[in-house]
């Protein structure tokens, strides 16, 4: 069954028996990876930054076209579009600075016996999530080797929301949220160890495929499912 922990965040964390983790692992429990998003590629990916920036860019230039067909100057016109622009630069760092101290404020964690997602900027909340309740998990790879590796759980025990998630959650899976792994470096790597460490906690083979490309939700391929 999954499990929960909420703490407030301190400084870097200085709370925590073993960086990323509640409680000091059992002699039984090796990390095999531990790492956290790339701010740049989650405010792209998660964050939709470079969309925001193209919604205002829009927007910049649609006053200054309807201001000059209205009768006003083509400097006029400009002006009027460069009034908003300050207001634009101020949300597009807005969103830049929570997808930075999103990133700051998480851990991700695998373990030869669970996956550990610590999470959150001023409430932290840890999730744990044994591999034995994975039933699948899926690699959507973004540029520059980052990638999201999103995990569906089995259905009984604890259900974790949405809302608790965001962003660490699959794009549209809202009735039955994925906890997801997102805009981590070396991400195939990631993947790969995932893969390895499922097989074994469970004695079985896990199907595993590489996985294509992919820039949004449904091109997401699998890298492991439990036969």
């Amino acid at each position: 069954m999954t499990s929960t922990h909420r703490h407030t965040a301190g400084p870097e964390h200085e709370f925590e028996p073993q960086f990323g983790l509640p409680e000091q692992l059992p002699d039984n429990e090796q990390i095999l990876w531990q790492g956290s998003p790339d701010w740049r590629a989650l405010a792209r990916h998660a964050f939709h930054l470079r969309k925001l920036t193209v919604y205002f860019a829009l927007m910049l230039t649609l006053r200054g076209v309807v201001a000059y067909a209205e009768g006003a100057s083509l400097a006029a016109a400009t002006a009027s579009a460069l009034w908003l622009l300050p207001l634009a630069a101020i949300g597009l760092g807005l969103v830049s600075l929570l997808a930075w101290l999103s990133a700051r404020g998480t851990a991700y964690t695998l373990t030869n016996k669970r996956v550990v997602m610590r999470i959150g900027i001023v409430l932290t909340i840890t999730f744990n999530l044994p591999l034995r309740q994975i039933l699948a998990a899926d690699l959507a790879r973004l540029s520059g080797g980052h990638g999201d590796i999103s995990l569906a759980l089995a259905t009984g025990g604890h259900r974790i929301g949405w809302l608790q998630l965001w962003p660490h959650a699959r794009p549209w899976r809202l009735k039955q949220p994925e906890p997801s792994l997102r805009a981590v470096p070396e991400a195939a790597m990631v993947a790969e160890r995932l893969t390895q460490a499922w097989s074994a906690a469970n004695g079985r083979a896990a199907l595993a495929r590489s996985a294509a490309p992919a820039r949004h939700d449904s091109a997401q391929r699998p890298v492991l499912q439990g036969h």
